[in-house]
């Protein structure tokens, strides 16, 4: 319990700096993000082609790729959390909002500011754990069960640096909600998909 008070006093206290830095940490984030994004797309493309040539070398030679399976494991957390803050900023994850919609502007920007910094918390609580996890994964140098004996922290850090950068992300998303004149949103930009532009 004091471990959480402790975690919601820093989480305050980063917020509050966040308040003052953001001119100089949110492009650094939005560039972070479209960097870690471009690694997300990579490693699934590795991952295509490893899983393709190990179904290659087991059915065409006999000869399967030692640890294909655990290897393709252990990078499907880095696929995802490496995504995961650009994903928060794009307003790419999936939610709910009938309710939210039903609500006046206002309203909306209540509830949204509400969300968020209970997502911050809980966000940062699992970003404090599984750092722990993975802290613990290093010290003992854990492998994967069968050869190549790949270790297994890399993909574990992958966790908590994702939620710690989409908490980051989901403050940058308050600070603009409350003050949008003082603070920019410093959000990816989408491309405008052809035909919904409203242009002719």
């Amino acid at each position: 319990m004091v471990e959480l008070v402790i975690l919601a006093v820093c989480v305050v206290a980063v917020i509050g700096l966040m308040s003052v830095a953001l001119p100089l940490l949110g492009p650094v984030v939005r560039i972070l993000e479209q960097i870690l994004l471009l690694g997300a797309v990579i490693v699934i493309l590795f991952v295509m082609l490893f899983v393709g040539a190990e179904v290659v070398m087991r059915y065409a030679f006999n000869s399967p790729i030692p640890g294909h399976l655990e290897g393709s494991e252990l990078l499907v957390p880095v696929i995802v959390f490496l995504a995961f803050s650009y994903t928060q900023a794009t307003n790419g994850h999936v939610g709910m909002d009938l309710v939210v919609e039903s609500l006046s502007p206002q309203g909306r920007r209540r509830a949204n500011i509400v969300t968020l910094l209970a997502s911050i918390f809980v966000c940062s609580v699992i970003a404090w754990f599984s750092f722990k996890s993975t802290y613990q994964l290093w010290l003992y140098d854990d492998v994967t069960m069968t050869p190549p004996y790949i270790k297994t922290w890399p993909a574990s850090a992958a966790i908590p640096f994702g939620y710690l950068l989409c908490a980051i992300r989901m403050v940058i998303q308050v600070l603009h909600l409350v003050a949008p004149d003082r603070y920019p949103d410093y959000a990816p930009k989408l491309p405008e998909p052809d035909g919904l532009t409203g242009t002719e």
